[in-house]
């Protein structure tokens, strides 16, 4: 028996908010700031940073600075200000077509909740930046939910915060490998990954994806043809 679905919940950088390098900016501009990474090449480094976008920036800081959570909290701290830094600079944009994508799972009574690695302050720059206040139901960061990506605390607190009856309600879409375990751990009906992101399509696939797809606005569609949506999501 299909479940009918009642939540959607979206990563943001690489899922709905466009990247173009900025998270990857970020980082270097706080590794050089307060020397977290300076244990290791920063080559190497950045392969860390890529391989476990999506997760808790503190958690990949920890790693960085060899469990020192002092450190890794200044330098968290030093990431914050870098991407607000980089948004000011270079301002801030959608996956094309996301905000449409998101009206039409609202308009098919979906309820679509925001989730991720960033801290508040981050994430609500974002938002604002993009004019997304009315258009989304929750956005939700690690700090709100207990334990970042891969841990399943994002979907399970967006479930709890917005009533959802049960966890094969919920679908949700990402970017990275992340993403897909949060949802998988968690449950979830339908577990999308979208290639606009940091992570490529064996990646996705290997993670767990029940699909892989170009871009979020390719999300309804897909539940459509799963008879997880009805066809006005597609309109």
């Amino acid at each position: 028996m299909i479940t009918p679905l009642e939540l959607v919940v979206l990563d943001m950088a690489g899922t709905t908010v466009r990247d173009d390098g900025v998270v990857e900016q970020a980082f270097q501009r706080a590794a050089e700031r307060t020397g977290v990474a300076d244990r290791m090449p920063w080559g190497e480094a950045l392969e860390y940073v890529r391989e476990t976008m999506g997760q808790s920036k503190i958690d990949v800081f920890t790693y960085l600075a060899a469990g020192d959570r002092a450190a890794a909290a200044r330098a968290t701290a030093a990431f914050e200000d870098a991407y607000a830094e980089i948004v000011a600079e270079q301002g801030v944009a959608e996956i094309p077509g996301a905000a449409d994508a998101i009206q039409g799972l609202k308009d098919a009574g979906l309820t679509v909740v925001l989730t991720t690695g960033f801290a508040p302050v981050t994430r609500d720059v974002l938002i604002t930046g993009l004019g997304w206040e009315g258009l989304i139901d929750l956005a939700l960061s690690p700090v709100d939910a207990g334990r970042g990506r891969p841990a399943p605390d994002l979907v399970l607190t967006a479930l709890l915060r917005t009533q959802t009856s049960s966890v094969a309600a919920v679908a949700i879409a990402g970017d990275t490998v992340s993403d897909i375990e949060s949802g998988r751990r968690a449950g979830a009906g339908f577990v999308a990954g979208v290639l606009t992101g940091a992570h490529d399509r064996p990646a996705l696939s290997a993670a767990g994806a029940d699909a892989v797809l170009s871009d979020v606005t390719a999300l309804a569609p897909a539940l459509v043809q799963r008879e997880l949506l009805p066809l006005v999501a597609t309109s």
